[in-house]
């Protein structure tokens, strides 16, 4: 089974958009957006950069 994207609105009425695993478990979600428009925008931006969005493993350079 495929994750999924859904657009909604929050209790707030502020638009988000959260991604789902393929078992539906939240694993992203979005800041608070005033309109649809703005989180679509914004949703947009997120998948044309996830791909080619280098990895920066900080593992082990915590500070304790």
């Amino acid at each position: 089974m495929k994750g999924s994207i859904e657009v909604y609105t929050d209790n707030a009425g502020f638009y988000r958009f959260r991604i789902k695993d393929g078992n539906g478990a939240v694993i992203v979600t979005s800041e608070a957006y005033g309109s649809k428009d703005e989180a679509l925008i914004n949703l947009e931006s997120v998948q044309n950069g996830a791909a080619s969005t280098p990895v920066v493993d900080l593992i082990g350079l915590e500070k304790d």
